[in-house]
Parts: C-alpha cells; structure tokens; sequence
C-alpha cells in the first residue's frame, strides 16, 4: 500500500485552498425566512499537509452569525476524501462522511437520526459554490437549503 507523502492531500481539495468571500442565500426553512448573509471560508492545509482544515462563518444582515469548521483528509486504504464536521448550531459532530469526487466536484452526505444533508463543493471560473440540501426525517425528497457563492481574496 503507497501511503501518501507529508504536505499532499486530494487533488480536488487543492482548488479550494485560501481565503474567500461572498454571499450564502439561505432558503426559506424550519430556521428561518428567505434570507442573504455575508459569507467568509477559508481552506488551509494542517497536519503536515495531510488534511485541509475548513473554516465557514456567514453574518446575516440583523448581526446573527453562523459558523462551521470541517477537516478534509484522505483515507489512505481508498484514497477517498473523508470529511469531520461541527457547526454553530450545537450539535454533537457525528462519524466522519466519505465524499466523493467527480470532474473537480466534491460531493458528500452526512447523516444523522433527525436529517441527511448533501453538499456539493466546486470551483468554477475562479467562483467556489458550496450548496446544501436537506431531507429531514423519512421524507422522500430532499430541498434546497444553502448556497454560497465565494471569490478568492
């Protein structure tokens, strides 16, 4: 087995390296109205290179403010990108989701006992967008919840 070398980590998480802004648009949902904020991320490689630590943070226009913070790494035995993740809201982080990836597309699906979320991460003409959508419970169907649309400063 080739283990990977210190400082690499997944070709797709290497377009989503540095410091970005932007806009989220948050659909209308249990949490809240339609709504924009003002969205920060910044990607930066740790352990050695071995993980890209991922740091979110959006501030809607009343002063609320939401953040969350991801690790990326690879799991060396199949080369798949695993992802830890814990936000703002409180929750308890869960097992890390396995991603996939396809043409530079980073998608993934974290489940828990009360929702499954699906995040989709790419970097298109200099533009990261991450969506989310969610299916809460055992309904059948999943919708739009976030999107956030970045460019690098």
């Amino acid at each position: 087995m080739n283990r990977p070398q210190p400082g690499t980590v997944h070709a797709v998480l290497e377009t989503f390296l540095g410091h970005w802004r932007g806009t989220t648009r948050l659909a209308a949902s249990a949490w809240g109205p339609e709504r924009t904020a003002a969205a920060e991320v910044n990607y930066t490689r740790a352990a050695g290179g071995f993980a890209v630590v991922q740091s979110y943070r959006h501030t809607e226009a009343n002063g609320s403010h939401f953040e969350g913070h991801g690790v990326f790494t690879v799991d060396p035995d199949h080369e798949d990108v695993l992802w830890y993740y814990v936000d703002s809201m409180g929750l308890p982080p869960g097992t890390p989701a396995r991603c996939t990836c396809v043409d530079g597309v980073l998608r993934v699906e974290r489940r828990t006992a009360r929702m499954t979320a699906r995040h989709t991460f790419r970097v298109d003409d200099g533009v990261l967008t991450h969506t989310a959508e969610l299916r809460l419970g055992d309904a059948a169907d999943f919708v739009p919840f976030m999107t956030s649309e970045c460019l690098r400063v």
